[in-house]
């Protein structure tokens, strides 16, 4: 019987507490918050993603079943399926997204000289987006042809580590031409693209 902390447990103590609280503080992502504070909100989201949870229900029966063990997992609160959906609905998004520009400079440090199977000393990126189809009934506000729905995805990847460092949801139907202009450009670096 294991009796150390549990894998999930391990795996978040790799999370740079600092900068999350400084992220949480620059958009008062706790204010007026009682129990279910940001820290639980991105622990749910983050065990979801690593267990393949596919709604909210499917997080609430998996977290529920091991309700005794939650404490040491690092969760402070019970989750209930309604307070994260109204945590998902109301926190500032930009919460996380200035985390998750965090992580990916961690992470890009940390495959700094990795090999990539190129002899290149610059950086090399490639860029690609894709379709995400949407049903019209429930994202009007997404319209993308005259019977459906979609947002794209715009995704920039460093080679060296296959790490995205830079992500962009548009209307479905923007081109990716057109997406070039947001790019991050960096001097000196390779851009891989395809005719899109």
């Amino acid at each position: 019987m294991n009796a150390g902390q549990t894998i999930f447990s391990q795996l978040m103590d790799f999370m740079p507490t600092y900068e999350s609280n400084r992220c949480v503080h620059r958009y008062r992502g706790n204010y007026r918050v009682r129990q279910f504070f940001c820290r639980d909100q991105f622990l749910c989201m983050a065990f979801a993603q690593l267990t393949y949870r596919q709604s909210l229900r499917d997080i609430e029966t998996c977290l529920g079943s091991m309700s005794h063990k939650l404490y040491h997992a690092g969760f402070r609160a019970t989750m209930a399926r309604n307070t994260l959906a109204k945590a998902n609905e109301n926190r500032d998004w930009r919460i996380y997204a200035d985390f998750a520009a965090v992580l990916i400079g961690h992470a890009r440090r940390l495959y700094l000289n990795e090999d990539f199977g190129a002899d290149l000393e610059q950086t090399v990126y490639a860029f690609d987006s894709t379709t995400i189809d949407l049903c019209l009934s429930l994202f009007p506000w997404a319209q993308f042809r005259r019977h459906k729905s979609a947002v794209k995805l715009h995704t920039l990847i460093d080679l060296r580590g296959n790490i995205p460092c830079f992500v962009h949801v548009s209307s479905g139907a923007m081109a990716d031409v057109t997406s070039l202009d947001l790019l991050p450009i960096e001097a000196g670096s390779f851009y891989v693209m395809d005719r899109g």
